[in-house]
This record gives structure tokens, C-alpha cells and sequence, in this order.
């Protein structure tokens, strides 16, 4: 992270972070980050279409219809494993456009059953993707509406699929470094020139949340911890596990726990000074996938993965469903069909950086993807 930022337009959401500072004390990373991204009047999601060309980063289901329709083939083999319940409570973090969600529905179709029992939960805090959403799902296959959610908590009891892309990195996380021989939070403070750097805390008694595995880091290493991602996805598990579900994360980051600063600011497809022009640019870091498999475990549900994401698309048949569609395809689609197939798959694009996470019932099999 960057210790400084520019000097900001007057006004806005850094005047009211200078505010707050002056008020509170500095802020934790993580509560800078629920600001920058999600303050009512001025959080980059709370504001805006970020996604896309013309916005700051290009997920998945952007790049191509096949990442949704194979997710969908794999909640559809998935729900048939666990004995076809309906209703089942089908259920996107995040669900950006509505892109992913409009894929799976239309690739599900071919599953008997499944689309009539499917309800469609998506949990999004932002007002301008909500609606865009709600263009994207208008003649989506379902047989009820959707439903909105600010949070996972109001989602309702019952049999469940739950589906996560690019949704927990951009939870807020805190950050810890070791000075001294201690660990001391890292926080956003006002600096002479009313920017905003990077300080250190007094030490404080915080060596609970670090890793065990991370606890005699040399000095001067960065821990990241997401209490919210941790916290959700146990909640998640439990359900997994409780209610008869799964659930399926891709995301980017650590296949366990690591040391290192990743927070970073994308705007205009470009990294950005994480601390300039907060509410302007996406924030995120990497995840950490074996504080994640934790949780679940604690929480009961069975843990498959993490696995590349390179992986999980081939075995699931993404090389198939290229060749059918380049086959109904002029040269110049057949071409970004290909583009598209190794930007989701090769080790320097998203194949590897790329993880993907399930959760299971008790005693229940590897789902699709997840075997040898």
C-alpha cells in the first residue's frame, strides 16, 4: 500500500475521511475500505457500473458466456446429488451485473426440474447495480422473481446453493505488521498536508487474529486478516451443512495463509494509489483461501479445493463447450472464443491466480470438479 495520497478534490468522500479521522482517531484499514467502496453517498460500488470496458475491471462472466453456463452445469449436477429439493434457495454474493446469474439460469434449462425449483436470491448493497441486475434477469428463466438482500443473514431457511465470484476480496480487511518484535495494526491517519498515509498502532494485544502459522514473521512482515470474510463463510457453512446445500467460491489469492501487503486499487483497468481519490477506484486484496477452508471446517461443512480455476473450468469441460460454440461461430468469434478459453484457464492469466473453494454436507462426495 502506498503511504500517500494526492491531494483530493475539495468536498466529497476524502473531506468527509478527513472528518472522521479528525473525530475518531485513524482509521482501520478495513474501515477505510467500508467507506471507500461503500459509503452511501460516495463508495465506488454504492455509485456506479464498475464493471466492463467502459468500467474499471472485466470479471468472468464478462469475458465470456461459458464461465456462467458451466457454473450453472455445476449447480444443476450438484442439486441432483442432493436428491433434487424443491424449493432450493439459489443464492449469488455480489452478483455484479447479473451477467453470471443470466448464464446459469439459461445453461439450467436443460435440467428437468431444476429452473422450477430454483429461487433466486442475490445479495448486492448497491443501488445502481441492483437495477442493472434487474434489467440483465428481466427474461431470465425462473419461476418466481428474484429477491434482493443487503446481507446473507435475511437469506431463508431451506436447502441452498450459494455462489461467490469476485465477492470476498473486496470485503474489508485488517492489516498488521511486525515493528519491534510486536505486531501493530496498520491505520489510515491525516498527514501535515491533509493526505492520507499509513500508520502504525501502539502495540496492542491483536496476535490472536494472526495465523498461527504466521506469528513469528521476521520484522517488518504484513498480515491481512477479513474477520467479514471469515465470519461468512462459517455462517454460510453452517447452513451448508445444517439446511443440505453448497457452495462455491472463485476468487483470487493464497491457496493458505500468507504474508504480504496485496491491498490494490484498480480504476480505469490500471492499478491506482490505493489511498488517492478514495470512493473513486476498486479496492481490493487477495484472499486468503485457507483462513476460509477453516471456517468451514469449523463450522461442519466438508471442504473441497482450493483448486485453480484453470483446473476446475477444463474438468468441468470448457474445452467442449468452446468447440460447440466456435462451431456455430464466424472466424472472428471462433477467435474470441479462444482468447477467452485461455484467459480463463492459462497459469498467467486467471488459471492459476484464480482459486475456487467448495463447501459440502457432511458425507457428501466431491462435486464436479473436484475429483481426480
Amino acid at each position: 500500500m502506498n503511504g500517500r495520497s494526492g491531494p483530493g478534490a475539495p468536498g466529497g468522500l476524502l473531506a468527509h475521511l478527513r472528518r472522521r479521522i479528525a473525530r475518531e482517531g485513524p482509521l482501520t484499514v478495513a474501515a477505510f475500505m467500508e467507506e471507500a467502496l461503500l459509503n452511501p453517498s460516495g463508495g465506488y460500488y454504492t455509485t456506479r457500473d464498475p464493471f466492463g470496458i467502459r468500467g474499471d475491471f472485466i470479471t468472468a462472466p464478462e469475458i465470456s458466456q461459458m464461465f456462467g453456463e458451466l457454473i450453472g452445469a455445476w449447480c444443476a449436477a450438484v442439486w441432483q446429488g442432493l436428491g433434487r429439493p424443491d424449493p432450493i434457495h439459489l443464492v449469488e454474493l455480489g452478483p455484479g451485473r447479473g451477467t453470471l446469474m443470466a448464464d446459469l439460469l439459461r445453461a439450467t434449462r436443460s435440467t428437468p426440474g431444476f429452473n422450477g425449483a430454483a429461487r433466486v436470491h442475490l445479495v448486492e448493497v448497491s443501488p445502481a447495480l441492483r437495477a442493472r441486475q434487474r434489467e440483465t434477469l428481466a427474461q431470465a428463466p425462473m419461476s418466481a422473481p428474484p429477491v434482493w438482500h443487503d446481507g446473507f443473514a435475511t437469506v431463508p431457511e431451506g436447502p441452498l446453493l450459494v455462489i461467490a465470484n469476485e465477492f470476498f476480496d473486496a470485503l474489508p480487511i485488517r492489516q498488521f505488521q511486525k515493528a519491534e518484535t510486536v505486531w501493530r495494526e496498520r491505520l489510515i491517519a491525516i498527514a501535515d498536508d491533509g493526505t492520507l498515509r499509513v500508520v502504525l498502532s501502539s502495540p496492542t494485544p491483536v496476535e490472536a487474529l494472526i495465523p498461527r502459522e504466521l506469528r513469528h514473521a521476521p520484522e517488518g512482515a504484513v498480515v491481512e486478516v477479513c474477520p467479514a470474510a471469515i465470519g461468512l463463510v462459517h455462517t454460510v457453512a453452517a447452513r451448508v451443512a445444517r439446511d443440505k446445500g453448497a457452495a462455491l467460491i472463485v476468487d483470487y489469492g493464497h491457496p493458505r495463509s500468507a504474508l504480504g501487503d496485496t491491498l490494490q486499487a484498480v480504476k480505469e483497468h490500471a492499478y491506482h494509489d490505493v489511498l488517492a481519490d478514495p470512493g473513486e477506484a476498486d479496492l481490493t486484496a487477495h484472499v486468503d483461501f485457507g483462513a476460509l477452508a477453516r471456517a468451514a471446517g469449523e463450522a461442519g461443512a466438508v471442504v473441497f479445493g482450493p483448486i485453480p480455476q484453470g483446473t476446475f473450468l477444463t474438468r468441468l469441460g470448457l474445452a467442449a463447450r468452446a468447440s460447440a460454440l466456435s462451431a456455430k461461430a464466424n472466424a472472428t468469434q471462433a477467435g474470441d472464443i479462444a482468447a477467452a478459453v485461455r484467459r480463463l484457464t492459462e497459469a498467467d492469466a486467471m488459471g492459476a491466480l484464480f482459486k475456487v473453494l467448495a463447501l459440502m454436507p457432511p458425507g457428501h462426495a466431491a462435486p464436479p470438479g473436484f475429483g481426480t
